[in-house]
């Protein structure tokens, strides 16, 4: 049997103030950045898919294996991004239905 122990953190709490409020809104990312990073990731990967499948197919590449987990990690990446895509504009929609 696994024995496990707990640790009680009896330190105060650090308080948040406004200034440190900003400061870490302003590190934070924009969500119209995450988006521009998230379709260059996936542009990536599907770039990478579209070389390993060349390199098999001109027997570069032997290992199938590899060339399948570069396309499905490309498609799930893909996939992701459309749900976003489609999850935003029903957001965007359902806050233009909206009345004022």
């Amino acid at each position: 049997m696994n024995d496990f122990t707990i640790q009680n953190n009896t330190e105060s709490p650090q308080r948040i103030t406004p200034a440190d409020k900003r400061a870490s809104q302003t590190e934070s990312t924009s969500f119209g950045q995450m988006l521009k990073d998230s379709i260059e990731e996936v542009s990536r990967l599907q770039q990478e898919s579209g070389e390993s499948i060349q390199n098999l197919v001109a027997g570069k590449q032997t290992d199938i294996h590899q060339t399948m987990i570069a396309m499905e990690k490309s498609s799930v990446a893909f996939e992701l991004l459309m749900q976003t895509r489609n999850k935003t504009i029903e957001a965007y929609e359902k806050i233009m239905r909206t009345p004022v």
